[in-house]
């Protein structure tokens, strides 16, 4: 149920559409992904009067805490982390609607609390039975709390209403651990009450792909192999692993970024146009290019990983990933992942994509570059064109969100030269309103049970099965002893391998 105006036409999406009443349960509130994303996006929900004058928020966690002393958490985590302005009358509403219940997730008196502090809920913040369990923890409890919400009777609605789940990634660390915790969320919720978190789905730059590509009849005739070299993605990060080494080292940058993140983003890049924009569609053109998706024979020589070594980073000397606080010096984890997929239809054959992500890169960005081939007859002096490049549209998705063109200009003046220009499109130029946070959509898309931006288990399991094959590779180069990952200057941008990776390919990676 959603609060619309009865007189909108429920096709207009210019208006904001209102959750009805409704309540979440969180898990795992002391983490910081809860206390720098969730809160503060719940806080910035009910700041633009999208969340209902009822809705509700319980925390569980093991934790000895009253109901005020969560309160204060989340009050201090909207106060340093939310995007919209701290204003006392909406804080104060929305704090009413606040419980906690201590206990660990084997507790089954905790669970039982928790069932009774719902129904307290429903009867007197009016949350109708309709309650989201958002699971901020790691994805090895996520078995037992849903197991615990199916025990109590927490996870099956009354008439009328509804439960969902929310997980975040990663959804598995291969095929067949994806395989088994998709069964285990199937056993306890229907499919549709399933939503997988991926937050770079939530950002305004990753769906204006979709509104560049359908909305815009340039592209379209250039969308394909006739015209694109090739494509690149990258995800890069200037900070280092941090305080994460438990949970990071054994995963890795291809499971923690490509196998999600930069899968995505790629699969809306490479997808046909859907009948139109409701989940199915959207899933059905995405699994078609999932599937679609083949890997070169030498992995040893279109695949490339790294680690990296003390350097600098932000004006400050940093250390090594091996020299980190919790890393073991025989770590074979990498911090850089670069790969080389194909899609082997007919829009895009012949047309190479390539996905790279690293930590202690020159700089934050995600960008996506569609490079398109050169011009195949040039009428003018070789010296007049010798430094203008490919053309290229360049999707920019994090920090500086926007689309930039490159093309060839010629230069002022009496000698027919030409060089390569910019033309650029800033989100915060050319719209008065301000990005939406990810988290915030995605948390109102799961209240208002309208799922478009959430992968299902086809997806996750699809992607598995590509990136697999590239993990067992590197693992099996490191039993026979045969390679490691490279070592890379923090501050730069990544081993030497990965630029002999593109350089066999007569191409160069795109400095962002």
């Amino acid at each position: 149920m959603t609060y619309d105006n009865p007189l909108r036409d429920p096709r207009d999406r210019r208006l904001p559409r209102i959750a009805g009443p409704c309540g979440m349960v969180l898990f795992g509130v002391t983490g910081d992904l809860s206390r720098k994303k969730v809160m503060p996006a719940i806080y910035d929900l009910a700041n633009r009067g999208l969340l209902p004058p009822g809705f509700s928020l319980t925390g569980f966690a093991r934790r000895d805490w009253a109901d005020q002393d969560f309160a204060q958490i989340v009050h201090d985590s909207v106060k340093q982390h939310a995007r919209t302005e701290f204003r006392e009358e909406v804080w104060k509403q929305l704090a009413e609607g606040f419980r906690f219940v201590p206990g660990n997730f084997d507790d089954d008196h905790a669970f039982d609390q928790l069932r009774r502090t719902i129904e307290e809920l429903d009867e007197v913040r009016g949350t109708g039975g309709n309650h989201a369990f958002y699971m901020a923890i790691p994805p090895g409890f996520f078995g037992d709390v849903v197991g615990q919400l199916k025990e109590h009777g927490l996870a099956t609605p009354a008439e009328g209403s509804w439960r969902r789940v929310v997980v975040e990634k990663p959804f598995g660390h291969d095929l067949e651990s994806a395989r088994q915790l998709n069964a285990t969320l199937a056993d306890v919720f229907d499919s549709g009450s399933i939503f997988r978190i991926d937050h770079y789905l939530g950002k305004e730059t990753v769906q204006n792909i979709l509104a560049l590509r359908f909305a815009n009849e340039m592209f379209e005739p250039i969308w394909n192999s006739n015209y694109v070299d090739h494509v690149q993605i990258t995800m890069a990060e200037d900070i280092g692993i941090g305080g994460r080494a438990g949970y990071y080292d054994g995963i890795g940058a291809a499971r923690d970024v490509i196998q999600n993140h930069l899968l995505q983003l790629m699969s809306l890049v490479a997808m046909e146009e859907p009948t139109n924009f409701s989940a199915d569609n959207l899933r059905i053109e995405k699994e078609k290019v999932l599937a679609s998706i083949t890997l070169p024979r030498r992995l040893d020589l279109t695949t490339a990983r790294g680690q990296y070594a003390a350097g600098w980073a932000g004006g400050e000397k940093v250390e090594g990933f091996l020299d980190e606080e919790g890393i073991k010096k025989t770590s074979t984890t990498e911090t850089f992942a670069a790969v080389t997929l194909n899609v082997e239809n007919r829009r895009w054959a012949g047309v190479p994509f390539y996905l790279r992500t690293g930590k202690r890169l020159g700089r934050r960005v995600t960008e996506v570059a569609i490079v398109f081939k050169k011009a195949p007859h040039l009428p003018f002096a070789e010296s007049a064109t010798e430094e203008l490049g490919k053309n290229a549209l360049v999707i920019r998705v994090q920090p500086d969100e926007g689309i930039t063109m490159r093309f060839g200009s010629k230069v002022p003046g009496t000698a027919m030269e030409i060089r390569d220009v910019n033309m650029d499109f800033v989100y915060g130029g050319a719209f008065t309103e301000s990005s939406p946070e990810a988290y915030e959509r995605l948390i109102l898309d799961v209240l208002l049970g309208d799922p478009p931006l959430f992968p299902r288990h086809e997806e996750v399991e699809l992607s598995w099965k590509i990136l697999d094959p590239i993990l067992e590779h590197w693992a099996k180069q490191d039993a026979a002893g045969k390679s490691k990952p490279e070592q890379y200057e923090s501050g730069g941008w990544g081993p030497a391998s990965a630029n002999a990776m593109l350089a066999r390919d007569g191409r160069v990676w795109r400095r962002p």
